[in-house]
C-alpha cells in the first residue's frame, strides 16, 4: 500500500487511517468519511455490474485490491453543508487533494455523493463554486451522463456516483415478468456505462487480472 505523503501536511499515522490502496492504481475513490458504508452500499453492485460486463467482452476481471480510495477529509465534524461554510481544515485537505492527484495522474476519480463531488470539483478549480446542496440525485445523475459524454482516457476523468439510492425496492411480479427496482436500475446504468468506457481504453488501464 502507497500512504507516502508528498509534503509534511499530514503524518503518515494521519494518512493510513484515511487511504486505502495505491496511489499509482487508475482509478480513485473519494467519499465522505460520514458515510464510508457507500463502499458496500452502492460501489460494490456498480463493480459487480463492472465485472460482469468485462468478462464478457475481454473474458477477464478488474484486479481492485490495489484500488486507491481516500476520505476526502479526515473526519466528519468538518464536513461542510452550505456554500459559504467551507473552513480552514477543508482548503487544506483540497490543496494537499490536489498535489496526489497532479502526481499521480488518476485516469478515474469516483465521487460518492455532494461533498466529495464539490470537493473534486475544487480540487480540479471549477467554477462557480457551490454548496453540496446544490447537488440533488437528479443533478448528480446529470453530472454523470456529462462526464461519461466528455470522458477523456488523457485526463482525470472526474464521475459522481449517487451516496444514496432511495429504494423502491420493490420487484413487481407480472406473471412471468420481474420489473428492477429503481436501485437495480441505477447499478445496472452506472456500471454497464462505466464499464463500456474502462472497456474502450483498456490499454490504457494496468488493472487487469493475468
Amino acid at each position: 500500500m502507497s500512504c507516502l505523503t508528498i509534503n509534511e501536511s499530514f503524518s503518515n499515522d494521519e494518512t493510513m487511517k484515511r487511504e486505502l490502496g495505491d496511489r499509482n492504481y487508475p482509478i480513485w475513490l473519494l467519499i465522505n468519511p460520514k458515510y464510508p458504508a457507500v463502499r458496500h452500499d452502492i460501489w460494490r453492485p456498480i463493480l459487480d455490474e463492472i465485472q460482469d460486463r468485462v468478462f464478457r467482452e475481454l473474458h477477464t476481471r478488474i484486479d481492485v485490491s490495489n484500488m486507491y480510495i481516500r476520505s476526502a477529509v479526515g473526519e466528519g465534524g468538518i464536513v461542510p453543508n452550505t456554500l459559504n461554510w467551507w473552513g480552514k481544515e477543508v482548503a487544506r485537505e483540497i490543496d494537499y487533494y490536489r498535489e496526489i492527484v497532479n502526481e499521480h495522474k488518476p485516469k478515474i476519480l469516483i465521487s460518492f455523493g455532494a461533498f466529495p463531488f464539490e470537493f473534486a470539483r475544487r480540487v480540479f478549480e471549477i467554477k462557480p463554486e457551490k454548496g453540496p446542496k446544490a447537488w440533488s440525485t437528479a443533478i448528480l445523475k446529470e453530472e454523470f451522463d456529462k462526464s461519461m459524454e466528455n470522458f477523456n482516457i488523457n485526463q482525470t476523468n472526474r464521475i459522481p456516483l449517487l451516496r444514496r439510492v432511495v429504494a423502491t425496492d420493490r420487484l413487481i411480479e407480472n406473471k412471468d415478468i420481474l420489473i428492477p427496482t429503481d436501485r437495480e436500475n441505477y447499478f445496472q446504468y452506472v456500471g454497464s456505462t462505466l464499464a463500456e468506457k474502462i472497456i474502450e481504453n483498456k490499454d490504457h488501464f494496468d488493472i487487469w487480472i493475468s
